[in-house]
């Protein structure tokens, strides 16, 4: 079944993830909680907790909010 998915599907998917782990590293290094994260950034901890499942279709203006707050790049291109 997963050969069934089109490749652009399986990129789709791997992007998301790869964005939702970098977040989350990020967050780590901080010793940030969810709450805290949320609280800093005017968000609930349940949107927060989207972000993370790896299922969250970002925006470029939501990502380049995260690399200002992390002063990291969360993507690059």
């Amino acid at each position: 079944m997963v050969g069934q998915v089109p490749p652009a599907m399986k990129e789709e998917i791997n992007l998301s993830f790869a964005i939702s782990n970098k977040i989350d590293a990020l967050m780590r290094e901080r010793g940030l909680s969810k709450k805290e994260f949320a609280d800093q950034l005017g968000k609930r901890p349940s949107e927060i907790t989207r972000w993370l499942s790896g299922q969250h279709n970002f925006t470029v203006s939501t990502l380049a909010m995260l690399s200002a707050f992390f002063g990291k790049s969360i993507i690059s291109v």
